[in-house]
Parts: C-alpha cells; structure tokens; sequence
C-alpha cells in the first residue's frame, strides 16, 4: 500500500516537472528554489523531530500526542515570523529582490506545516498506511494541478508559490480527517517534553545539519554560477531523487515503526535488518547505475535541451541514491533501537563532505555539483553501516554479501550501457520517439546486463526476488 501510493505520487511530481519545465524557464524555477530554501530548513523544527519520538514512544500516547502537537505549533509560529523577518536577507545573498519577495510569502507554509506533526506520526506508528495512499498524492495532485494551472496563465515564480500553499493545505485537511484525532484529549506535561525532547534533539540535529548542508548547496550553486544553473541543479536534483526517494520512503515509512516494535528481540532485529538492506539495495543500486548511464539523454529529451545540465547533473548523482539507501535502513534501525544519539556521526561526515567538496568542485559546473552529492551521500551511507552494524550484531561478511555482489553488477551494467549512448547511440540527439525508444532499449539492455552478470557471480543475491516472484 506504501509502494502504491509512493508511486502515484512520483508518477504525478515527474509530469508536473516536464510540464513546468516547459512552461517556466530555469531562471524562474531557480529563483523559487532560492526563495523557499530556508523554508525546508526550518521546518524540521517545528516537525519531524518530535513526532519521531511520539512514533517511538510506548506509554502516555494521549499525553504525548498533546505535548507535541502544542510544542509543534509553537515553533511554527515563531519560525514563520522569523522567517518572514529575514526574508531580505536572501535578496542579498541571490541578488535578487524577486527571491526575497518568494521567501517573505512562503513562510506561512512552516505554521501550516506544523499542524501535520501528530496526525502523521500517529498513523504511522498504527501501520495506517492512509497517510501514503491518500494524504501523499493529495498532496503532488494540488501542488501540481495550481502551479500548472497558473504557470500556463502566465503568473510565473507565482504558480509555484501558490502550488506550494494548495499542496500543504491539502495534506492537513486529509491528515486530519484520516487521523481521527483531536487536541484537549491529553494534557501538555513539561516533563514529558522533556523526555520526548531527549530523545528527539539527535534527530534534530541530523535534520538540521542535512537541511544546512541542502540550503549550503542552494547557496553556492546559485551564488558561483547563476539562477538558471540553480534552475538546472533543482530539476536534476529532483529527477535524479525520483526513484530513489520513492524506494527509500516505501522502506523508511514500514522500517522505522517495525524495528521500534522488534527491537527488544536481538534475533530478530538482525534479520529483519540484513532482509531491508538486501531488497533496497537490490531495488537501488540498478535504479542509480542506470540514471548514470542514461540520465542526460532522458532529460533533454523529455525536457528540451536547455535543460541538458540538469541531466548531466542526474548522471553523475548516480551515488547519491546508493548513499540514501545506506543510510535510510541504517538510521531507522538505530532509531528503532534507541540509539538515535549515533546520528550524530553520520550527520557530521555528512557536513564535513559536502560542503569542503562543493566549495572545491563547484568552478567545474554541475557535474561538480554532482561529483560532490555523490562522494557525501557514500561516505555517509557507509559510516552509517558501520555504526548500525554493532547496534544489529550483524559482520563485515554478512555485509559483503549482501552488499558487494549487486553493486558489481550495477557499476559493470551501467558502463557498458553508458559507453553505448555516449559513444554510438546519442540518443539525446535524436528525435524524442525515436530518442526514447533508444533509451528503452538501453534500459532493457542494462537489465539483462545486471541480473546476468549479478545470477553469475552470486546466484544467493537474486534468490530472494525469484522467491518472490513465484509467491506473486
């Protein structure tokens, strides 16, 4: 059900991405990518950190949920105003006056925005999965039936603004509704506070960090080169996440619940974790390998080729979905086993990576941009293995077979398909039928490529997904 509704969703951002792509240019696209930048990065204050805690927690439920949906709502308050206050400052820092005028209308998404805290973890802690089948593509279906609406109609930066407001308010409303719960069934206790902020402030943080570093990256992109490679670096960043976020937010959303529930059974724990890690691996790694091969010819031809360095960009950010994909089954399961505060590690890697990386390689363009993302993203998917691995008893070795065999397969795959575009297909130059029909015969080669070569190596590695396969 959480796959179902992850896809529409994807199914409904990809095509509300080629349509504004045709019908906003980069540089109006990059200019709402810059004003809503530090809209993300506050919100995991007034959100995510302690309606993780109210997902983990077991006792006071109804104390709890009112706690945090008071602190919550407080916080969103005063982010929106701070923000609001400060929104001359990105004028500035970009430039332009029109991105500062973006931030100041934007801010009342974080206050709205706050009131989504305990409906979603409450279901999410039940195993509702209404949030992903109903709220989720709610949201993407508002977004981009306003902002489509009104790009066509000539309002520019303006329809993005006002998708965004639609999209939020949507996702309340439904949140609400699907939730059945209500305020003044608890009581707000400073004391349990106290304990749902201790457990939550290394989730903070993590979320803090990885949302300074994506408002670093928005600020040197747009600063050392200019709003319409912003505009290429926001479209490649969100393709290149397409697949990859749906995967990881399918798992994420069942993981983080499921380990929080089994983890007082060792046993059981390990294997539940060694079982997430060997299917999204499985459904990552060729994802990734073949946006790296293909990338840049299915950009420019679903999007024109003034958009050739968003795809670029998807190419060489091949890494990045492997990354996520580490560090997604490893933070849910030390989440799941409360050791949140081991967090810590992966989000400092995480800072001290990207930013030095993209300071330095940013003067190569986007494919330094990229370079960046994707040299981050591993290194901190790997220290989250190795910091997961003494939480979940599991060994290097069982690591190594669950891990090695598939991304041999992919890194094989994906260059011999990227040698065949690059050097002799150029399907990127054609016309788009006959441009994507190269793509999908690339893709289906890539395939028989990967589960062939990954069947020779380690015939144990496809074992799970023949075994699948047969129960469907």
């Amino acid at each position: 059900m959480a796959a179902a509704g992850t896809a529409s969703v994807q199914i409904i951002a990809l095509a509300q991405t080629l349509v504004l792509a045709h019908l906003l240019s980069p540089s109006e696209i990059g200019v709402f990518a810059a004003g809503t930048f530090l809209t993300a990065f506050v919100m995991v204050f007034s959100q995510s950190s302690l309606s993780q805690a109210l997902i983990q927690r077991r006792t006071d439920i109804e104390d709890a949920a009112e706690t945090v949906f008071w602190a919550t709502l407080a916080s969103g308050a005063l982010l929106s105003g701070l923000l609001l206050a400060t929104s001359p400052v990105l004028s500035l820092i970009f430039g332009s006056t029109q991105v500062g005028a973006v931030a100041a209308v934007s801010s009342g998404t974080v206050l709205l925005t706050s009131l989504l805290a305990v409906p979603d973890a409450l279901m999410q802690r039940a195993f509702q999965f209404k949030r992903r089948i109903i709220v989720d593509p709610a949201n993407a279906l508002a977004f981009a039936t306003v902002s489509i609406t009104l790009a066509a109609t000539g309002f520019g930066v303006w329809s993005m603004v006002a998708g965004y407001y639609a999209a939020v308010g949507v996702s309340v409303i439904a949140a609400w509704w699907l939730a059945g719960w209500l305020p003044f069934r608890g009581r707000f206790r400073v004391a349990l506070w106290r304990e749902l902020a201790t457990f939550s402030l290394p989730l903070l943080i993590d979320g803090v960090v990885e949302r300074a570093v994506e408002a670093a990256e928005v600020v040197i992109v747009g600063n050392r080169l200019d709003t319409a490679a912003l505009g290429n670096y926001r479209n490649g960043r969100k393709l290149s996440f397409l697949p990859v976020v749906a995967i990881v937010q399918v798992c994420s959303y069942v993981l983080f619940p499921a380990f929080a529930t089994i983890a007082g059974e060792p046993d059981r724990l390990k294997r539940g974790f060694l079982r997430a890690l060997t299917w999204m691996w499985l459904a990552v790694v060729p994802a990734s390998a073949l946006l790296g091969a293909t990338g840049e010819a299915v950009v420019v031809l679903l999007l024109g080729h003034e958009w050739r360095g968003a795809g670029q960009l998807v190419e060489v950010m091949a890494g990045v979905g492997m990354g996520f994909a580490l560090m997604s089954v490893c933070a849910e399961a030390m989440k799941g086993a409360g050791r949140p505060h081991l967090l810590y590690w992966m989000s400092g890697v995480g800072a001290l990576t990207m930013v030095p990386l993209l300071l330095i390689l940013v003067h190569h363009g986007l494919w330094g941009v990229g370079l960046a993302l994707s040299t981050s993203a591993l290194a901190t998917g790997l220290t989250g293995l190795i910091l997961s691995r003494r939480v979940v008893g599991v060994s290097r070795g069982e690591l190594a077979r669950c891990l090695v065999p598939p991304l041999l397969a992919g890194v094989l795959a994906a260059v011999a398909v990227g040698l065949l575009e690059h050097m002799i297909l150029h399907a990127s130059e054609r016309g788009v039928a006959a441009g994507l029909g190269l793509v999908v015969a690339e893709a289906f080669a890539f395939g028989v490529l990967y589960l062939g070569v990954l069947q020779l190596i380690s015939p144990s590695s496809l074992a799970p997904v023949w075994s699948a396969l047969r129960r469907a």
